[in-house]
C-alpha cells in the first residue's frame, strides 16, 4: 500500500507565500513523477505543476515564475513553493505521484488527500 500525505496548506493573504509537502510511504518499487494539482469549487481538477525523477519540471502558464516545485528523491517527498499567490490560487492542492508498487504491474497514479490554501484579497 501506498500513502502520500499533503501538509502546509492554510491562510495567506495575497501576495504572500506558502509551502506544501507531500510524502510518500508505504510499500512501493520506486517514484517517478511527482507533482502537484489543485481545485476550486465548481472547477476541474487542473495541474499545477510536476517534476520527474530526474529533475525536469514543467509548470501551469498561470503558475509560471510564481511557483516552484522540488523533490527529495531520498525522501521520497514533492515540495510546492508558492510565491506572490493571488486569489485565484484558492484550490484544494493534491499531491499526486506515478510509483510502481509490483514488478508485475504498470505504475500507475496515486493521490494524497489534498490541503486547502486560501488566499484573501
Amino acid at each position: 500500500q501506498v500513502q502520500l500525505v499533503e501538509s502546509g496548506g492554510g491562510l495567506v493573504q495575497a501576495g504572500g507565500s506558502l509551502s506544501l509537502s507531500c510524502a510518500a510511504s508505504g510499500s512501493f518499487l520506486s517514484i517517478f513523477a511527482m507533482g502537484w494539482y489543485r481545485q476550486a469549487p465548481g472547477k476541474q481538477r487542473e495541474v499545477v505543476a510536476t517534476v520527474t525523477s530526474g529533475g525536469s519540471t514543467d509548470y501551469a502558464d498561470s503558475v509560471k515564475e510564481r511557483f516552484t516545485i522540488s523533490r527529495d528523491n531520498a525522501a521520497n517527498t514533492v515540495y510546492l513553493q508558492m510565491n506572490s499567490l493571488k486569489p485565484e490560487d484558492q484550490a484544494v492542492y493534491y499531491c499526486n505521484a506515478r510509483i510502481q508498487v509490483s514488478w508485475l504491474r504498470p505504475a500507475s497514479d496515486h493521490w494524497g488527500q489534498g490541503t486547502q490554501v486560501t488566499v484573501s484579497s
